[in-house]
């Protein structure tokens, strides 16, 4: 079995900070706390979980290890969702610094005495997930398309997302059939329509087991990616709606893919522009010469002009990089050569050089040590 991946858990990118992470934290609470589904074991469940989440990667030294290591041995990957909770008793006595029952819901029981009615719940957008592909210098210039397995939070195939199922009408246990339940906070008391029966007093639906009246429960998709011409190394291509689903209808979150991008044997790339180091002869350079350039598509043909100098730049047109908005937009392929010293073993050779020397024997130096 696998283990859980905390910042998924949380539904937070890895960069991620202690603000975010409390949020995140808060927003699950808010729906998953003990105190608001009581005798619910898995969802106890599921707050152990969160709450290992939560307190490793708001501390900054257990977050650095779990970066390293991964979770706990006894942190094991849920068997049916990917899902959050906290180590919270009904009474709100969490482990470590986790809020109370009461902190997390203080500012919810002060909206209901400003406004003298029970909060609704409003539609939530579903979180981003995040993951990272690895392609080919040549694949990332061209283009490419992949297929990559996400597992990812999605709307309940049993119930349809609603989080219940039609059943024969019964008396909700949850109010004792009053449409109402109650919470006390210190000497007061609190009477809220119970959301469970919708203030009827009676149930025509039974929980949904396959999703835990959640509405949502994890699966595992594999999605087509399409990789524009063009992506450079560190890009984030956006999928839109293949994140976690949202809660009471709200949309679903995004999937956001980073692309890795390896290096071309002797092609570097900056920006939409491609450099090559090009070694020539000293003979090609000194009388002009047609030589071929690597390129992406093959080889190129360039042609020196006699006195090309080592170290000279040349510009090839439209050999680099498409634009990845699709325009149709390309590049440049900027050749800088490099004039090669031969190894001069044989005597002909070092003849023929001291002859080239005194037919050319300017001082290349006197301008050195001139005043």
């Amino acid at each position: 079995m696998g283990q859980v991946d905390f910042y998924v858990v949380l539904g937070v990118e890895r960069s991620a900070t202690r603000d975010e992470v409390s949020r995140a934290y808060r927003r699950l609470a808010r729906r998953y706390h003990p105190g608001i589904n009581p005798g619910d074991g898995e969802a106890a469940a599921f707050f152990r979980i969160v709450t290992e989440a939560y307190e490793t990667l708001r501390d900054p030294a257990r977050r650095r290890e779990y970066d390293a290591h991964g979770a706990p041995e006894h942190v094991p990957r849920p068997a049916s969702i990917e899902f959050q909770g906290f180590d919270f008793s009904p009474s709100g006595s969490g482990g470590g610094s986790s809020a109370t029952f009461e902190e997390l819901f203080s500012d919810v029981f002060a909206a209901q005495v400003s406004r003298g009615a029970p909060a609704g719940g409003q539609p939530e957008r579903g979180g981003d997930l995040f993951g990272e592909i690895v392609l080919s210098f040549e694949e990332a210039v061209r283009g490419t398309e992949r297929r990559l397995t996400v597992t990812r939070l999605d709307v309940c195939g049993d119930c349809g997302g609603t989080g219940r199922r039609r059943a024969a009408e019964t008396r909700c246990g949850r109010c004792q059939g009053t449409g109402a339940t109650r919470r006390r906070r210190g000497h007061m008391v609190f009477a809220m329509r119970c959301a469970f029966c919708e203030g009827t007093g009676s149930l025509r639906f039974r929980p949904c087991a396959a999703c835990r009246e959640s509405g949502i429960a994890a699966r595992d998709e594999e999605i087509a990616i399409h990789v524009p011409a063009g992506v450079d190394d560190g890009s984030r291509l956006r999928i839109e709606a293949k994140g976690n689903a949202g809660t009471r209808g709200g949309k679903p979150g995004d999937l956001y893919i980073v692309a890795k991008v390896g290096r071309h044997r002797v092609l570097r790339r900056e920006g939409p522009d491609l450099h090559v180091d090009l070694p020539i002869a000293i003979h090609e350079a000194a009388l002009g010469a047609a030589v071929d350039v690597p390129t992406l598509d093959g080889t190129a043909r360039l042609r020196l002009p006699p006195g090309t100098r080592s170290g000279q730049r040349f510009r090839l047109r439209e050999y680099g990089v498409p634009s990845p908005r699709g325009d149709g937009d390309r590049g440049d392929l900027v050749v800088a050569v490099n004039v090669v010293l031969p190894a001069v073993d044989d005597e002909r050779s070092k003849a023929l050089l001291r002859e080239f020397g005194r037919i050319h024997g300017a001082d290349v130096r006197k301008d050195l040590f001139e005043d």
